[in-house]
């Protein structure tokens, strides 16, 4: 049955506060998968289940999304799932293999293969992400707000057509070249079930919404002009056209597009409120290409929570006087890694909390 309740008021709202560009009481921060591997309590429950059976079961996607927050002082909370849902609700298999990450054993191989994919009914087989969501919002008592997430539409093509992560996308960008009009057809698809996703995810009660282009760094930046920015630009204008059109109040979006530091510019005319960098980008020359009405996110090197912890306060400090107060949200340059020490996360809420 479906749960009604009104939610808990919001206590700390800095982060959504960062992302419309209005003044915060501290630097907000959170971290990329900081409910994940480097967590012990994680790592005990993921003994007992399948990584995909958390997923799909809200009471265990809840808890551990709860994790984090109960050890570190964190502004944000973002609902346990995985990018590859989407896949799995077109009919795709995808699996989690131990030391390897994630495989889909029948993956996409030819425009004919694409007939296997079954959009009719997608979003009702992602439901449970939708229940997790209002569980977690409710278990969260306003503490923060709840961030949800999808993977970008040339992402998801490069797993289905990998199938699994690859290092160099090269059977995904030889579709690109061999078969453009299916490419095309492929990542509207994507982009359909997309912003139906994330629709209801809002509808849910999620407070802010976060697209992952964790394979731009495969295309070079003409390439990610016309495989990515389109399809990116329609999921900001069709969700939002959507939300406007049903009288409900539109959240904030993020765009994170791992390896685009070449078109900063580009992201920034999506009409996304916040972008995301990675740890290879400049803040000062990121502030200038974006300009001041465009919140960013980032981006500390994930390596640096391996370093001793004065020296890793020292970075982060440094790091959030480079962004300054306004109109920023400290996390990383991508998620963290799974042996970072516990100790890191402290180091890093406390110096983001204190450094402005």
């Amino acid at each position: 049955m479906k749960d009604t309740r009104p939610f808990p008021p919001l206590k700390n709202d800095n982060l959504l506060r960062a992302a419309r560009g209005e003044v915060v009481d501290r630097v907000p921060v959170w971290v990329m998968r900081q409910a994940g591997r480097y967590l012990p309590e994680f790592q005990e429950l993921r003994k007992l289940h399948d990584f995909f059976t958390v997923c799909r079961t809200p009471e265990l996607a809840c808890e551990v999304t709860m994790q984090p927050l109960r050890r570190f002082d964190l502004d944000a909370s973002i609902i346990f799932s995985d990018i590859l849902v989407i896949p799995q609700a077109l009919g795709l298999t995808v699996e989690m293999h131990a030391g390897v990450g994630p495989v889909l054993p029948q993956p996409i191989r030819t425009p004919e293969d694409l007939k296997r994919l079954t959009p009719d009914g997608a979003l009702s087989r992602l439901s449970y992400v939708g229940d997790a969501i209002t569980m977690m919002r409710h278990k969260l008592d306003g503490r923060v707000p709840l961030i949800g997430f999808t993977g970008a539409p040339w992402t998801l093509m490069g797993y289905m057509i990998e199938g699994g992560g690859s290092k160099t996308m090269s059977k995904a960008k030889a579709w690109l070249y061999d078969y453009p009009e299916d490419s095309k057809l492929l990542l509207n698809l994507l982009t359909d079930v997309i912003v139906d996703y994330l629709e209801m995810q809002v509808a849910a009660g999620a407070q802010m919404l976060q697209v992952f282009e964790s394979s731009a760094e495969h295309l070079t930046k003409d390439e990610f002009l016309v495989w990515s920015v389109p399809f990116l630009r329609r999921i900001r204008d069709d969700l939002v056209d959507r939300l406007t059109k049903k009288a409900v109040s539109t959240v904030p979006l993020t765009i994170f597009a791992k390896g685009a530091g070449h078109s900063l510019k580009e992201q920034s005319e999506l009409g996304y409120d916040v972008i995301g960098l990675d740890w290879t980008v400049d803040p000062v020359e990121a502030r200038a290409a974006v300009g001041p009405n465009i919140t960013l996110q980032g981006n500390l090197d994930p390596q640096d929570m391996y370093r001793d912890p004065s020296e890793l306060h020292t970075l982060t400090t440094d790091m959030v006087h480079k962004f300054g107060k306004s109109r920023y949200i400290a996390n990383l340059g991508h998620g963290i890694t799974p042996q970072t020490p516990i100790a890191s996360m402290e180091v890093l809420v406390d110096a983001v909390h204190k450094a402005l």
